[in-house]
């Protein structure tokens, strides 16, 4: 079977925080844990779903009675900030983000900015040219408006941009967008079916400067899936 190959030209380059860029699973996942535990919940039931999307819907999400979502979501909030033990990078993150042309990428996140930058910096990684987060749209992923808003920021639209992204509701949100998305690996325990590019890490991708002053950014799937990508991301510093 021929390898199939296939290049997309794009303009800048959005990604998830939590499980795309860093791992927090296990600091977010004690602070959770806790509230669950304070309001009865069943804890393995209830932590698959507080990933991807905004903490303030996770909390609509669970019906309970005789609370105030918002006031819970900034309480959770609060205790995440302190709860940063244990964050690291993804593997590969911090180079691959440091090879990257100036404002030509951004973070696109469902956590509130305070928390975002607090993780960021727990996990070493630098601070991203653009930050997009809880606070700046008013529909959380899998609502496509932050992608969107990431990338009019940037100049440009959702179209010419690569997404990348861990969680179903972050996929889903760039797909709406109408971005084109890569799927990071790393923190799955069990796979996403999908039809996007996969890494599992940033180890999995070759970056290559082109004289035309383009970024090559090449990924290749397992030998068995026969198929490769490449993304050329134009530096248009003047």
């Amino acid at each position: 079977m021929p390898t199939v190959s296939r290049t997309w030209s794009i303009d800048a380059i959005l990604l998830d925080m939590d499980g795309t860029i860093l791992n927090s699973i296990a600091a977010a996942e004690r602070v959770w844990t806790a509230w669950a535990i304070r309001h009865g919940l069943d804890v393995a039931a209830f932590l698959p779903t507080i990933h991807g999307v905004r903490s303030i819907e996770t909390v609509r999400r669970t019906g309970l009675a005789g609370i105030d979502p918002e006031r819970e979501a900034a309480a959770i909030t609060r205790a995440e900030i302190e709860e940063v033990e244990g964050i690291v990078e993804i593997a590969g993150a911090a180079a691959f983000l440091a090879a990257l042309p100036v404002a030509r990428w951004g973070v696109v996140t469902s956590a509130p900015r305070a928390l975002a930058l607090r993780r960021i910096g727990a996990a070493g990684l630098p601070v991203p040219p653009l930050l997009s987060s809880a606070e700046d749209v008013a529909r959380g992923k899998p609502a496509p408006d932050c992608f969107r808003l990431g990338a009019e920021r940037l100049g440009t639209t959702a179209e010419r941009c690569l997404v990348i992204e861990d969680s179903a509701a972050g996929i889903a949100a760039g797909e709406s967008a109408g971005a084109t998305v890569m799927v990071v690996t790393a923190t799955h325990h069990r796979p996403i079916t999908t039809d996007h590019p996969a890494i599992r890490d940033y180890r999995d991708l070759k970056l290559e400067r082109l004289p035309d002053g383009s970024l090559a950014i090449d990924a290749a799937r397992d030998v068995s899936a026969r198929a490769e990508w490449r993304f050329l991301l134009q530096d248009r510093r003047v």
